[in-house]
Protein backbone atom coordinates (compact mmCIF):
# COMPACT_ATOMS: atom_id res chain seq x y z
CA UNK A 1 0.00 0.00 0.00
CA UNK A 2 2.88 2.37 0.79
CA UNK A 3 4.38 1.83 -2.67
CA UNK A 4 1.00 2.49 -4.29
CA UNK A 5 0.60 5.73 -2.32
CA UNK A 6 4.08 6.81 -3.43
CA UNK A 7 3.20 6.10 -7.07
CA UNK A 8 -0.02 8.11 -6.68
CA UNK A 9 1.93 11.01 -5.20
CA UNK A 10 4.46 10.81 -8.06
CA UNK A 11 1.61 11.01 -10.60
CA UNK A 12 0.27 14.15 -8.94
CA UNK A 13 3.78 15.60 -8.78
CA UNK A 14 4.14 15.08 -12.54
CA UNK A 15 0.84 16.91 -13.17
CA UNK A 16 2.00 19.73 -10.91
CA UNK A 17 5.31 20.06 -12.74
CA UNK A 18 3.60 20.11 -16.14
CA UNK A 19 1.23 22.83 -14.98
CA UNK A 20 4.02 24.93 -13.49
CA UNK A 21 6.08 24.66 -16.66
CA UNK A 22 3.32 25.26 -19.21
CA UNK A 23 0.80 27.61 -17.63
CA UNK A 24 3.57 29.21 -15.58
CA UNK A 25 5.13 30.41 -18.83
CA UNK A 26 1.79 31.86 -19.95
CA UNK A 27 1.31 33.63 -16.63
CA UNK A 28 4.84 35.02 -16.90
CA UNK A 29 4.09 36.45 -20.35
CA UNK A 30 0.86 37.93 -18.98
CA UNK A 31 2.70 39.62 -16.11
CA UNK A 32 5.22 41.09 -18.55
CA UNK A 33 2.45 43.31 -19.97
CA UNK A 34 3.37 45.58 -17.05
CA UNK A 35 6.82 46.14 -18.56
CA UNK A 36 6.34 45.71 -22.32
CA UNK A 37 4.61 48.74 -23.80
CA UNK A 38 3.18 49.36 -27.24
CA UNK A 39 0.26 47.83 -29.08
CA UNK A 40 2.28 45.81 -31.59
CA UNK A 41 4.49 43.95 -29.06
CA UNK A 42 1.49 43.29 -26.83
CA UNK A 43 -0.54 41.97 -29.76
CA UNK A 44 2.24 39.53 -30.60
CA UNK A 45 2.57 38.52 -26.94
CA UNK A 46 -1.14 37.74 -26.74
CA UNK A 47 -1.09 35.83 -30.03
CA UNK A 48 1.81 33.69 -28.81
CA UNK A 49 -0.37 32.48 -25.91
CA UNK A 50 -3.79 32.19 -27.53
CA UNK A 51 -3.40 28.76 -29.19
CA UNK A 52 -2.11 26.98 -26.08
CA UNK A 53 -3.10 28.67 -22.81
CA UNK A 54 -6.41 26.85 -22.26
CA UNK A 55 -4.88 23.40 -22.89
CA UNK A 56 -2.13 24.16 -20.38
CA UNK A 57 -4.72 24.40 -17.60
CA UNK A 58 -5.68 20.76 -18.27
CA UNK A 59 -2.84 19.83 -15.92
CA UNK A 60 -4.38 21.90 -13.13
CA UNK A 61 -7.66 20.01 -13.58
CA UNK A 62 -5.80 16.69 -13.51
CA UNK A 63 -3.95 17.76 -10.37
CA UNK A 64 -7.08 18.87 -8.51
CA UNK A 65 -9.19 15.90 -9.59
CA UNK A 66 -6.37 13.46 -8.90
CA UNK A 67 -5.80 14.84 -5.41
CA UNK A 68 -9.51 14.53 -4.62
CA UNK A 69 -9.57 10.88 -5.75
CA UNK A 70 -6.16 9.72 -4.54
CA UNK A 71 -5.72 11.73 -1.33
CA UNK A 72 -9.19 12.92 -0.24
CA UNK A 73 -8.01 13.82 3.25
CA UNK A 74 -5.32 16.11 1.87
CA UNK A 75 -7.82 17.66 -0.56
CA UNK A 76 -10.36 18.36 2.19
CA UNK A 77 -7.77 19.75 4.56
CA UNK A 78 -6.23 21.96 1.90
CA UNK A 79 -9.53 23.47 0.82
CA UNK A 80 -10.61 24.13 4.40
CA UNK A 81 -7.36 26.02 4.93
CA UNK A 82 -7.22 27.80 1.57
CA UNK A 83 -10.74 28.97 0.74
CA UNK A 84 -9.74 32.58 0.05
CA UNK A 85 -6.50 32.06 -1.95
CA UNK A 86 -8.11 29.28 -4.03
CA UNK A 87 -11.07 31.54 -4.77
CA UNK A 88 -8.70 34.35 -5.78
CA UNK A 89 -6.73 31.92 -7.95
CA UNK A 90 -9.81 30.78 -9.85
CA UNK A 91 -11.06 34.36 -10.20
CA UNK A 92 -7.67 35.46 -11.54
CA UNK A 93 -7.59 32.62 -14.09
CA UNK A 94 -11.07 33.57 -15.31
CA UNK A 95 -10.10 37.24 -15.62
CA UNK A 96 -6.87 36.29 -17.42
CA UNK A 97 -8.86 34.21 -19.91
CA UNK A 98 -11.38 37.01 -20.49
CA UNK A 99 -8.68 39.61 -21.09
CA UNK A 100 -6.75 37.36 -23.43
CA UNK A 101 -9.66 36.10 -25.52
CA UNK A 102 -11.49 39.42 -25.96
CA UNK A 103 -8.46 41.63 -26.45
CA UNK A 104 -8.44 41.55 -30.26
CA UNK A 105 -12.19 42.12 -30.48
CA UNK A 106 -12.33 45.07 -28.10
CA UNK A 107 -12.28 48.78 -28.85
CA UNK A 108 -9.14 50.78 -28.15
CA UNK A 109 -10.42 51.98 -24.77
CA UNK A 110 -11.57 48.55 -23.65
CA UNK A 111 -8.32 47.01 -24.91
CA UNK A 112 -6.36 49.38 -22.71
CA UNK A 113 -8.44 48.20 -19.75
CA UNK A 114 -7.92 44.53 -20.67
CA UNK A 115 -4.17 45.14 -20.99
CA UNK A 116 -4.27 46.14 -17.32
CA UNK A 117 -6.52 43.26 -16.25
CA UNK A 118 -4.32 40.65 -17.94
CA UNK A 119 -1.06 41.34 -16.04
CA UNK A 120 -2.81 41.99 -12.72
CA UNK A 121 -4.82 38.77 -13.00
CA UNK A 122 -1.65 36.88 -13.99
CA UNK A 123 0.18 38.32 -10.96
CA UNK A 124 -2.68 37.35 -8.66
CA UNK A 125 -2.85 33.81 -10.09
CA UNK A 126 0.90 33.27 -9.75
CA UNK A 127 1.05 34.71 -6.23
CA UNK A 128 -1.99 32.69 -5.12
CA UNK A 129 -0.41 29.45 -6.30
CA UNK A 130 2.80 30.10 -4.39
CA UNK A 131 0.87 31.33 -1.35
CA UNK A 132 -1.23 28.14 -1.29
CA UNK A 133 1.88 25.97 -1.51
CA UNK A 134 3.63 27.94 1.23
CA UNK A 135 0.61 27.79 3.54
CA UNK A 136 0.32 24.02 3.13
CA UNK A 137 4.03 23.51 3.79
CA UNK A 138 3.92 25.72 6.89
CA UNK A 139 0.90 23.85 8.22
CA UNK A 140 2.43 20.44 7.48
CA UNK A 141 5.77 21.20 9.10
CA UNK A 142 4.54 23.10 12.13
CA UNK A 143 0.91 22.03 12.72
CA UNK A 144 0.35 25.70 13.45
CA UNK A 145 -2.42 27.37 11.44
CA UNK A 146 -1.25 30.84 12.53
CA UNK A 147 2.15 30.23 10.95
CA UNK A 148 0.41 29.71 7.62
CA UNK A 149 -0.35 33.43 7.58
CA UNK A 150 3.29 34.44 8.15
CA UNK A 151 6.10 35.45 5.82
CA UNK A 152 6.82 32.01 4.38
CA UNK A 153 3.68 31.78 2.18
CA UNK A 154 4.19 35.38 1.02
CA UNK A 155 7.78 34.67 0.00
CA UNK A 156 6.66 31.48 -1.77
CA UNK A 157 4.12 33.52 -3.73
CA UNK A 158 6.67 36.14 -4.70
CA UNK A 159 9.25 33.48 -5.55
CA UNK A 160 6.86 31.72 -7.89
CA UNK A 161 6.03 35.03 -9.55
CA UNK A 162 9.74 35.70 -10.14
CA UNK A 163 10.41 32.34 -11.78
CA UNK A 164 7.25 32.69 -13.91
CA UNK A 165 8.57 36.05 -15.07
CA UNK A 166 11.88 34.40 -15.99
CA UNK A 167 9.94 31.83 -18.02
CA UNK A 168 7.99 34.61 -19.70
CA UNK A 169 11.17 36.44 -20.65
CA UNK A 170 12.62 33.32 -22.21
CA UNK A 171 9.38 32.77 -24.12
CA UNK A 172 9.40 36.33 -25.50
CA UNK A 173 13.05 36.08 -26.55
CA UNK A 174 12.27 32.85 -28.37
CA UNK A 175 8.88 33.54 -29.93
CA UNK A 176 8.95 37.30 -30.57
CA UNK A 177 12.60 38.19 -31.14
CA UNK A 178 13.35 41.84 -31.92
CA UNK A 179 12.56 44.46 -30.70
CA UNK A 180 11.25 42.83 -27.50
CA UNK A 181 14.24 40.48 -27.14
CA UNK A 182 16.64 43.09 -25.79
CA UNK A 183 14.18 44.33 -23.19
CA UNK A 184 13.29 40.75 -22.17
CA UNK A 185 16.99 39.95 -21.81
CA UNK A 186 17.53 42.95 -19.54
CA UNK A 187 14.48 42.08 -17.43
CA UNK A 188 15.70 38.48 -17.16
CA UNK A 189 18.74 39.62 -15.19
CA UNK A 190 16.63 41.49 -12.64
CA UNK A 191 14.15 38.64 -12.23
CA UNK A 192 16.96 36.08 -11.90
CA UNK A 193 18.54 38.01 -9.02
CA UNK A 194 15.13 38.39 -7.38
CA UNK A 195 14.38 34.68 -7.84
CA UNK A 196 17.69 33.63 -6.25
CA UNK A 197 17.15 35.93 -3.26
CA UNK A 198 13.59 34.69 -2.67
CA UNK A 199 14.55 31.02 -3.03
CA UNK A 200 17.33 31.51 -0.48
CA UNK A 201 14.90 33.21 1.93
CA UNK A 202 12.40 30.37 1.54
CA UNK A 203 15.10 27.76 2.28
CA UNK A 204 16.24 29.65 5.38
CA UNK A 205 12.72 30.04 6.75
CA UNK A 206 11.80 26.35 6.33
CA UNK A 207 15.07 24.41 6.16
CA UNK A 208 13.76 21.01 7.28
CA UNK A 209 12.88 19.49 3.86
CA UNK A 210 16.09 20.77 2.27
CA UNK A 211 18.24 19.58 5.18
CA UNK A 212 16.69 16.13 5.11
CA UNK A 213 17.06 15.85 1.32
CA UNK A 214 20.76 16.73 1.64
CA UNK A 215 21.32 13.60 3.76
CA UNK A 216 20.70 11.37 0.73
CA UNK A 217 22.72 10.92 -2.45
CA UNK A 218 19.78 11.93 -4.67
CA UNK A 219 19.37 15.15 -2.69
CA UNK A 220 23.06 15.98 -3.07
CA UNK A 221 22.83 15.24 -6.81
CA UNK A 222 19.80 17.51 -7.23
CA UNK A 223 21.55 20.27 -5.27
CA UNK A 224 24.53 20.00 -7.61
CA UNK A 225 22.22 20.13 -10.63
CA UNK A 226 20.59 23.28 -9.25
CA UNK A 227 23.98 24.92 -8.73
CA UNK A 228 25.08 24.09 -12.29
CA UNK A 229 21.78 25.34 -13.71
CA UNK A 230 22.21 28.63 -11.83
CA UNK A 231 25.59 29.06 -13.50
CA UNK A 232 24.10 28.11 -16.86
CA UNK A 233 21.32 30.65 -16.36
CA UNK A 234 23.83 33.47 -15.99
CA UNK A 235 25.48 32.44 -19.26
CA UNK A 236 22.28 32.06 -21.28
CA UNK A 237 20.89 35.39 -20.05
CA UNK A 238 24.05 37.17 -21.16
CA UNK A 239 24.84 35.25 -24.34
CA UNK A 240 22.27 32.53 -24.99
CA UNK A 241 19.19 32.45 -27.15
CA UNK A 242 15.65 32.70 -25.87
CA UNK A 243 14.80 29.03 -26.33
CA UNK A 244 17.91 28.01 -24.39
CA UNK A 245 16.99 30.39 -21.56
CA UNK A 246 13.48 28.94 -21.47
CA UNK A 247 14.82 25.37 -21.32
CA UNK A 248 17.32 26.18 -18.54
CA UNK A 249 14.64 27.99 -16.52
CA UNK A 250 12.26 25.05 -16.88
CA UNK A 251 15.01 22.65 -15.81
CA UNK A 252 15.89 24.86 -12.82
CA UNK A 253 12.28 25.05 -11.64
CA UNK A 254 11.89 21.29 -12.07
CA UNK A 255 15.06 20.56 -10.06
CA UNK A 256 13.94 22.84 -7.21
CA UNK A 257 10.49 21.24 -7.04
CA UNK A 258 11.99 17.73 -7.15
CA UNK A 259 14.44 18.56 -4.36
CA UNK A 260 11.61 19.92 -2.23
CA UNK A 261 9.43 16.88 -3.01
CA UNK A 262 12.34 14.56 -2.18
CA UNK A 263 12.59 16.16 1.25
CA UNK A 264 8.94 15.41 1.94
CA UNK A 265 9.26 11.88 0.56
CA UNK A 266 12.09 11.13 2.95
CA UNK A 267 10.11 12.73 5.76
CA UNK A 268 7.45 10.13 4.96
CA UNK A 269 10.08 7.36 4.85
CA UNK A 270 11.30 8.43 8.31
CA UNK A 271 7.71 8.51 9.62
CA UNK A 272 7.74 12.27 10.14
CA UNK A 273 4.64 12.44 7.95
CA UNK A 274 2.33 9.58 6.96
CA UNK A 275 1.64 9.46 3.23
CA UNK A 276 -0.22 6.15 3.28
CA UNK A 277 -2.71 7.24 5.95
CA UNK A 278 -3.96 10.10 3.77
CA UNK A 279 -4.39 7.98 0.62
CA UNK A 280 -7.65 6.52 -0.64
CA UNK A 281 -8.38 2.79 -0.87
CA UNK A 282 -6.21 0.48 -2.93
CA UNK A 283 -8.98 -0.07 -5.49
CA UNK A 284 -9.51 3.65 -5.98
CA UNK A 285 -5.80 4.26 -6.45
CA UNK A 286 -5.49 1.45 -8.98
CA UNK A 287 -8.44 2.74 -11.03
CA UNK A 288 -7.08 6.30 -10.98
CA UNK A 289 -3.57 5.22 -11.89
CA UNK A 290 -4.81 3.14 -14.83
CA UNK A 291 -6.86 6.11 -16.02
CA UNK A 292 -3.87 8.42 -15.62
CA UNK A 293 -1.76 6.02 -17.69
CA UNK A 294 -4.19 6.66 -20.55
CA UNK A 295 -5.01 10.36 -20.06
CA UNK A 296 -1.51 11.70 -19.38
CA UNK A 297 0.12 10.35 -22.60
CA UNK A 298 -2.82 11.65 -24.65
CA UNK A 299 -2.50 15.08 -23.06
CA UNK A 300 1.24 15.09 -23.66
CA UNK A 301 0.69 14.12 -27.29
CA UNK A 302 -1.80 16.95 -27.78
CA UNK A 303 0.57 19.49 -26.22
CA UNK A 304 3.45 18.27 -28.38
CA UNK A 305 1.33 18.57 -31.51
CA UNK A 306 0.13 22.07 -30.56
CA UNK A 307 3.63 23.36 -29.84
CA UNK A 308 4.93 21.87 -33.08
CA UNK A 309 2.06 23.38 -35.06
CA UNK A 310 2.56 26.88 -33.65
CA UNK A 311 6.35 26.84 -33.48
CA UNK A 312 8.42 29.71 -34.79
CA UNK A 313 8.26 33.48 -34.45
CA UNK A 314 4.94 35.24 -33.93
CA UNK A 315 4.42 37.92 -36.58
Amino acid sequence: MEGLASLSAATLLFSLLMYLMLDGTDLGVGMLFLWIKGEEPRRRMAHSMLPIWDANETWLVLLAGGTLALFPGVYAGALSLLYLPVFLLLLALILRAMALEYRDKASKRVRAFLDLVLPLASCLAAFSQGFCAGTLVSQLLSNDVAKGAGMFPVLCGLGLMSIYLLLGCGWLRWRLGEPVEKQACRLSGYFFILCCALCLAVMLLEPQPWRLAWQYAAGKALSLVIFLLLLAMIIVILRGRGLLQLIVTLALMTAIVLLFAAGFYWMSANHLINLTATASSKTTQLVMLVGSAVVIPLTLAYHSWAFWLFRGKVL
